[in-house]
């Protein structure tokens, strides 16, 4: 692809217009000959700083949104109002293919069931189905696992080719809001969006609540086309500001949940280990067993099957295959049992996850219900003490851990989370993941039930700048196990 390809309608000077571009970065260390380097702020360093190194190792063009001093010759300087969406928009063009029907999801929990939910509907309906996000790519074959909940532009439009090369018509993708504030979904042709609900999170990125909240808009604001469907679950509080917003955009508005319009809940009856959903659509009722525990899965659930409607799949074949549904890895997984107790890993690092997460086991949980937990480091400290809060509160025994420390001493974030926790007597400390994963197991009876919160299927986890080796799912089994001889 020639370089005035790759920019239609940019200034580019003649001799390096028609130069043909052999890759594009944001990263001057990728920069080879006859590359474009895009030099995109960011929070540690701007990349206008590299454009030198960038031109001296053979880059055909810098694009920035200001001129480098001194300029960057002889590299072409292509100008750009916002240099992280002119990335993603040649990545598009670079990388040309797409699945035919694209959706995404965005909200504070819920993203990965949803877009995993709304894969396996797909799926069951005979379509050639993928969601991407924080599992990595998920088909009916398995996964590639991934980094980041939405990938950098670049990278994700390599996988989105590569998709639909393989003959993946349908995707569902998680929307961040880092993914989104960063412009990482610009250029993605989506067929609708989706919005989950809002609580605190991210804040070690986002100046504030109403920021972060800004960012996850920018879905509706922005990257969907007036016309085009965005499912809201109406449960959440913040629902009535996206309707406004998505209304004003032009958006068709589908709403689920109880206060829904277009997916009335009617009704949702746990039975055993299973939610029996009666949900109202056009006229008429549906009824669904969900094979999972919690209400936050019914909404996710109804979300999923709102995005699959939306885009034109027939409403009683949606309904029906909720009753196939298997949660997302990591996600209230049951990942074995002690004396019949249930041991659950789950995803859960947010306060109002935790709660939600704390909420769906207890009906199983006859006896006593303990939860093990920690929070990372270098992340939003202030929802700690939230988190010490929340378990404390619904859980009989609290034992606090590490998470992904990273940078922090351990010790110190234990102490914060600790600081939440109105009665010491239900919490205790256990510095060492498998350490606490096993003293809990350990102390499960026949009637209790454990839940190990914030890791869920991550197999790693992060100290100092070293990843090591480690499951919450490979550790219960090995608990287990050697219990057991």
């Amino acid at each position: 692809m020639r370089l005035a390809e790759l920019f239609p309608g940019a200034r580019i000077p003649e001799d390096a217009a028609q130069r043909e571009v052999r890759g594009i970065s944001v990263d001057s260390r990728n920069v080879g000959e006859d590359m474009v380097f895009f030099a995109a702020p960011g929070a540690k360093a701007n990349g206008l700083g590299f454009a030198h190194e960038a031109a001296r190792k053979g880059a055909i063009a810098i694009v920035a949104e200001a001129d480098p001093e001194p300029a960057a010759a002889p590299a072409a300087l292509i100008k750009v109002k916002d240099v992280r969406s002119a990335l993603a928009q040649a990545a598009a063009r670079v990388y040309p293919g797409q699945p035919e029907t694209a959706v995404a999801v965005t909200g504070t929990s819920g993203k990965t069931s949803v877009a995993e939910f709304t894969r396996q509907i797909w799926a069951a309906l005979g379509k050639s189905a993928a969601s991407l996000g924080t599992l990595g790519v998920m088909t009916s074959s398995g996964a590639a696992p991934g980094a980041l909940t939405t990938p950098d532009p670049v990278s994700l439009h390599k996988t989105l080719s590569k998709l639909a090369s393989g003959g993946v018509t349908h995707l569902a993708m998680e929307a961040s809001s880092h993914g989104l504030d960063q412009r990482r979904l610009d250029g993605v042709r989506l067929a609708a969006g989706a919005f989950t609900n809002l609580s605190r999170d991210h804040l070690d990125y986002h100046p504030s609540i109403g920021e972060y909240f800004a960012a996850k808009l920018r879905l509706f604001r922005e990257l969907l086309s007036p016309g085009q469907p965005a499912v809201i679950d109406a449960d959440s509080e913040a629902a009535p500001k996206v309707r406004a917003v998505c209304e004003a955009r032009g958006l068709g508005v589908l709403s689920a949940g109880f206060k829904g319009d277009d997916l009335r809940l009617l009704d949702a009856k746990p039975e055993e280990f299973s939610i029996r959903l009666t949900v109202a659509h056009g006229g008429k009722a549906y009824v669904a067993l969900l094979p999972l525990a919690g209400s936050f899965q019914a909404s996710n659930a109804l979300v999923a099957a709102g995005l699959c409607i939306a885009t034109g799949s027939p409403p009683g074949a949606v309904f029906a295959a909720l009753e196939q549904l298997k949660g997302a890895p990591g996600r209230l997984e049951l990942a074995g049992r002690r004396c019949g107790a249930p041991v659950f890993i789950d995803y859960a690092h947010k306060p109002d996850a935790l709660e939600h997460a704390l909420k769906a086991v207890r009906p199983f949980v006859q006896g006593k219900l303990i939860v093990v937990f920690g929070c990372g480091g270098d992340r939003d400290a202030g929802k700690r003490p939230l988190m010490g809060e929340a378990a404390a509160r619904l859980a009989d025994h609290v034992i606090i851990t590490d998470d992904n420390p990273r940078s922090e001493d351990p010790g110190l974030i234990r102490k914060a989370i600790l600081a939440g926790v109105s009665d010491l007597r239900k919490a205790g400390e256990v510095a060492g993941r498998a350490e606490a994963i096993a003293r809990a197991i350990a102390m499960l009876g026949p009637r209790d039930g454990l839940v190990i919160a914030g890791k869920g299927h991550e197999s790693g986890q992060i100290i100092g700048d070293t990843t090591l080796p480690f499951s919450d799912k490979d550790c219960v089994r090995a608990v287990l196990k050697d219990l057991s001889s």
